[in-house]
């Protein structure tokens, strides 16, 4: 199988890896298919805050790539025009519905405190 096929993508501060194979159609349709978002709550159920449904119409999914950003798409004109609206924004700051690993090199995402939901992260 071709290595850029499958990465892995580690959630910051849970510190939770997940193993992304993109030859397999295992995504949700929460934001661009393949985003870090869609990821998230597909194969890592970690639910990151996305009040608009993950179209690049709001800043909330707002995450930090500590590693692996330069594999990552480039940020479009609405995704940029949107995290000037995200407190702690970064210049490794994205959108996670829009931010789209290729699988050249893995992948570590930290999501700041205040946007992880953690109502329905954390098991009653």
């Amino acid at each position: 199988m071709d290595k850029l096929n499958k990465y892995k993508i580690t959630f910051k501060p849970m510190d939770k890896t997940v193993d992304v194979d993109k030859s397999i159609d295992n995504f949700h349709g929460v934001g661009e298919p393949g985003s870090v978002l869609d990821i998230a709550i597909g194969l890592a159920k970690i639910d990151i805050e996305h009040t608009c449904g993950g179209v690049a119409a709001c800043s909330t999914c707002h995450i930090i790539i500590e590693e692996g950003l330069d594999s990552c798409n480039e940020a479009g004109d609405q995704e940029l025009d949107m995290l000037d609206n995200a407190p702690d924004n970064t210049l490794k700051s994205r959108l996670s519905c829009q931010c789209i690993p290729s699988g050249r090199k893995d992948l570590v995402v930290r999501i700041p405190d205040w946007n992880r939901n953690l109502v329905k992260e954390t098991p009653h």
